[in-house]
């Protein structure tokens, strides 16, 4: 029996099919994403966030007509306070004057918003928004007068014309018979005028 010699090339080849694959190593699960600089997870708009609905005006509208800082002595020093006075309107006929003190602003405002708040009243107007007939009074040092005059739209000055214009009225003459210059007295001396009126 004769054997026939096997060449070089076949013996690897054989050799190279019998032998057990190379196990292929596995490639190590993705880490999470955390939302950083590459995420697309958790980003917006370009801007920023969801867009902001439009703020509602309120029923009042509000100004602030004097704003004092006063300084108190204490045993460790000077303490300031902030002492401020807010008008507030709808410009329909109602009006308040508030006085609030705090610390700091944001406070006294809040306060003399309250306290405006607490003092509403409803101001009688004629149908052209001027006032039913004249009327003069006096508060602390300020003496106010208010004179109807049709045609001549909201002839005011000082607080005079802050509290009449939130108030609604127009078509009225002011005069102011006092040398004070107290905002808060004319706006307390003009709510106390306003108060005195009668529909007639």
């Amino acid at each position: 029996m004769t054997t026939t010699p096997i060449e070089p090339e076949i013996v690897q080849d054989i050799e190279s099919a019998a032998a057990p694959e190379a196990a292929v190593p596995e490639a190590a699960p993705a880490a999470p994403s955390r939302g950083g600089r590459g995420s697309l997870r958790g980003r917006g708009p370009r801007g920023g966030g969801r867009p902001r609905a439009p703020r509602e005006r309120g029923e009042f509208d509000q100004v602030t007509i004097d704003a004092r800082r006063v300084a108190r002595v204490m045993a460790g020093g000077r303490r300031f306070n902030f002492s401020l006075v807010v008008i507030i309107g709808d410009r329909k006929g109602r009006v308040g004057v508030g006085l609030g003190k705090g610390v700091d602003t944001a406070l006294a405002i809040d306060k003399a918003t309250r306290d405006a708040k607490k003092h509403l009243f409803i101001v009688p107007r004629t149908a052209s928004g001027s006032i039913p007939h004249q009327v003069s009074t006096k508060y602390a040092s300020s003496t106010v007068e208010i004179i109807p005059s049709e045609g001549r739209g909201l002839v005011a000055g000082s607080a005079m014309r802050t509290v009449l214009d939130l108030a609604g009225v127009t078509d009225v003459v002011t005069k102011i018979h006092s040398r004070s210059k107290n905002k808060l007295t004319i706006a307390r001396a003009t709510v106390a005028a306003l108060k005195k009126l009668r529909v007639k």
